[in-house]
């Protein structure tokens, strides 16, 4: 047998080297296009009716606080659906659970699009459709692991991650013009034919596949698949923390909630607060659509892993520096840099996915989703009391300086439980 060179490892023990997964090669799956595509079609839809519903209750109601408060409907529904709705996409085939959430908001927005509704059966409808997308999400985040195996699924959630962001800037870029030309109840009609877009695409580009909880003895309620995927998601310290680094949302998505105040803050005359409120909204999406894109195509599935912590603190600490009162130019640097360390999530969600049985996926999707949801409102919320009394500058510093250190603490306990999903992901690819 030839010997070995000292410091080197034989053929047979040398680790191999990480693959990384090309963009190209996840796009050539032909349901993962069919997903993304029918996501990215619905996703435009939304945006467009979000301003569209907005326009039509201040024109109808004249009232700022009913504008605000259909707005608000937006959030209830999935904090509450979210854990109780998204088991059915464990319960049932998920690609069913798709197409029938699909055709429901369909129908629902096609009435919402009959002029003269009355304004209550509005408010229902937006509830009931806001509400349909905690299963549909739920059902689509459990399959997308199953359609791209390994570090597929990372480069696929990258993927989606900058075309979500560059979904939403385009619809709230284009949606009051496109609504000028339209009118609001044409542009809830467009929006419900995204909705059969998308189920159109499902039916053509995924296949079917049986439910992937199969019970002895009878399905189990929607209440006890709750308290299980409860159980799960929470009772393991893994878990707990991924769930923890998700939900750290709540403190680097605040400055957007209060964009408006400290676009007044910034206003020098040179440019209309308006344009401001709208570079500061569009600074963070656009750091994470660089992030995810970096993230997701130069670093290997190990290495995301390990730099999860730091990408997390990196999202917050940019923000302290708000406390200095920097120009225009200065805060969308810190805030798109704060984009850019978001781009960990891509790594939570890829870890996440390997610590989670298949058939309880729907579920535990749901819950975190729900918490995410609360979170950002929850943030949000108190951001804008802390402004009112303090102004935009202190809240963003105290912000990111409270983030960091969740982040910090978050890192340490990543640091001890990362062993174990590390050496799944090098199995993977």
């Amino acid at each position: 047998m030839a010997a070995t060179k000292p410091g080197r490892l034989s053929g047979r023990h040398r680790r191999p080297a990480e693959t990384r997964i090309t963009y190209g090669e996840v796009v050539a799956i032909r349901e993962f296009r069919a997903l993304w595509f029918g996501q990215g079609l619905s996703l435009l839809g939304d945006q467009l009716a979000q301003v569209a519903l907005a326009v039509l209750v201040y024109s109808r109601t004249q009232s700022a606080l009913a504008t605000a408060a259909v707005y608000a409907l937006t959030y209830l529904p999935p904090i509450i659906g979210g854990p109780l709705l998204a088991g059915l996409a464990d319960r049932y085939p998920r690609r069913r659970v798709m197409l029938l959430c699909d055709l429901l908001r369909a129908g629902m927005l096609a009435t919402m699009a009959v002029p003269g509704m009355p304004f209550a059966v509005l408010c229902v409808l937006v509830f009931c459709v806001v509400l349909l997308s905690a299963p549909f999400s739920a059902a689509r985040a459990a399959l997308l692991p199953e359609v791209l195996e390994g570090d597929r699924y990372v480069v696929g959630s990258a993927i989606q991650n900058v075309t979500n962001q560059a979904v939403q800037m385009l619809g709230f870029a284009a949606g009051g013009a496109l609504i000028a030309v339209l009118g609001p109840y044409r542009a809830l009609a467009l929006d419900s034919a995204t909705f059969l877009g998308s189920a159109l695409v499902i039916v053509a580009g995924v296949r079917r596949r049986p439910s992937s909880r199969r019970e002895e003895g009878g399905k189990l309620s929607m209440w006890t698949m709750t308290m299980s995927g409860a159980r799960l998601v929470f009772g393991d310290r893994r878990l707990r923390t991924l769930v923890l680094f998700a939900w750290l949302c709540g403190f680097y998505v605040l400055p957007e909630g209060i964009a408006v105040p400290y676009a007044a803050t910034l206003n020098d005359g040179t440019l209309p607060v308006p344009v401001i409120t709208g570079l500061l909204m569009a600074a963070m999406p656009t750091g994470t659509v660089v992030g995810a894109f970096l993230f997701g195509r130069f670093v290997t599935p190990t290495g995301r892993l390990r730099a999860m912590g730091w990408m997390a603190m990196l999202t917050c600490a940019p923000l302290v520096a708000c406390l200095m009162r920097p120009p225009l130019e200065w805060v969308l640097a810190l805030w798109a840099l704060s984009g850019i360390g978001g781009a960990y999530q891509l790594a939570a969600n890829a870890a996440f996915v390997q610590c989670i049985p298949a058939a309880e996926r729907g579920q535990a999707f749901g819950l975190v989703q729900s918490g995410l949801l609360a979170a950002q409102g929850i943030g949000i919320l108190i951001g804008g009391v802390l402004t009112q009394q303090f102004g935009p500058e202190p809240v963003v510093a105290l912000a990111g300086v409270g983030g960091f250190a969740v982040a910090a603490v978050l890192s340490m306990l990543w640091t001890e439980t990362r062993t174990e999903i590390i050496a799944k992901v090098r199995a993977a690819t």
